[in-house]
């Protein structure tokens, strides 16, 4: 099934069922938001999969994705991984980071208040504070009992999204000397308009991971394409991480972090500090300047056949107001 919120005046908005071809979209039956439907997934996705044959079959009213919400506009909780650890080693070496010790899952807690909209305008109060983007797969989640292992965590996987996680890569490592992690360096993440349970990406959803490109354009240029397959830790692995010594509550978002791969010179990257670190490596300084207001950001995964999947995040860096 595919999913999107739709604004009706509320905080949540009204969950919506999309069409696979994503042209088409009703209200969910019953069923108001989706936290509601995340929290009640076995009792209410039999009918909503009834609703979503119909809908796929004709039904259903014109689906305009630039109205649309994030899918979880406000969440309980925002969990973000760095599974990718080609992107992890070149920013290691690049800023003469120590090591980071392989084997294990590095994440930390956001802010989940607020996800913006794919399509809405993003204010900053500063270009100074080196405006980046970081283009991501994540997954939610329901309720996960705390302690249970990753052989069993898929079953708790309800839904696929697509992120941007703007990241102030001035204030960052400012933020990381502290101990204490980020809040200034990471604000609100942005949400591709629809989510989608897992069979709908059929054999592209394989060992809990996205095999499948995420596409970046910078100001309409092609900025890369790296390959969401090769996680060092799969989302079944990164949920087990996350709840050893917490439940997780229902609504639960948790991120892949960067995509990125070894390859990145080739393919290029989701992020625009991955794209200076190959810079300094390079030439010695980077190149690649961080984003100014005014400049555009398009992130879009879709299937090999060019088929959508969760509609793309087109988004510009506006001023504060």
């Amino acid at each position: 099934m595919k999913f999107a919120t739709l604004p009706n005046g509320t905080p949540d908005g009204q969950l919506h069922l999309v069409s696979r071809d994503l042209t088409r979209a009703t209200a969910a039956k019953d069923v108001a938001t989706m936290q509601a439907l995340i929290e009640n997934w076995e009792a209410l996705a039999p009918a909503l999969e009834a609703q979503y044959s119909a809908l796929n079959a004709g039904g259903g009213e014109a689906f305009d994705m630039t109205q649309a919400l994030a899918p979880l506009p406000r969440a309980w909780q925002w969990l973000d991984g760095s599974a990718y650890e080609s992107h992890g080693d070149l920013m290691q070496k690049v800023f003469k980071m120590d090591p980071v010790p392989k084997g294990r899952p590095l994440m930390y807690q956001g802010m989940s208040h607020e996800f913006l909209p794919a399509t809405a305008d993003v204010p900053f109060p500063s270009e100074a504070d080196g405006i980046d983007i970081e283009g991501e797969f994540g997954i939610i989640c329901d309720a996960v009992p705390m302690g249970t292992d990753a052989q069993t965590t898929q079953s708790h996987i309800r839904l696929l999204v697509q992120i941007n996680d703007w990241s102030l890569r001035t204030i960052a490592p400012v933020e990381m000397k502290t101990g204490f992690g980020w809040v200034q360096a990471k604000p609100a993440c942005s949400v591709a308009p629809v989510a989608v349970t897992p069979d709908e990406l059929g054999d592209a959803w394989r060992d809990a991971r996205v095999d499948l490109p995420l596409k970046v354009d910078l100001n309409d240029t092609h900025f890369g394409a790296a390959e969401g397959y090769h996680m060092a830790f799969g989302f079944d692995e990164l949920i087990a991480h996350a709840a050893k010594t917490r439940k997780l509550v229902a609504g639960t978002i948790i991120g892949s972090g960067t995509v990125s791969n070894e390859n990145f010179r080739e393919i290029g990257s989701s992020c625009i500090a991955e794209r200076r670190g190959i810079e300094m490596l390079d030439t010695g300084a980077p190149v690649t300047p961080y984003m100014s207001f005014g400049d555009r950001v398009k992130m879009e995964c879709s299937a090999r056949d060019g088929a959508p999947i969760f509609g793309a995040i087109s988004q510009t860096v506006v001023a504060q107001s």
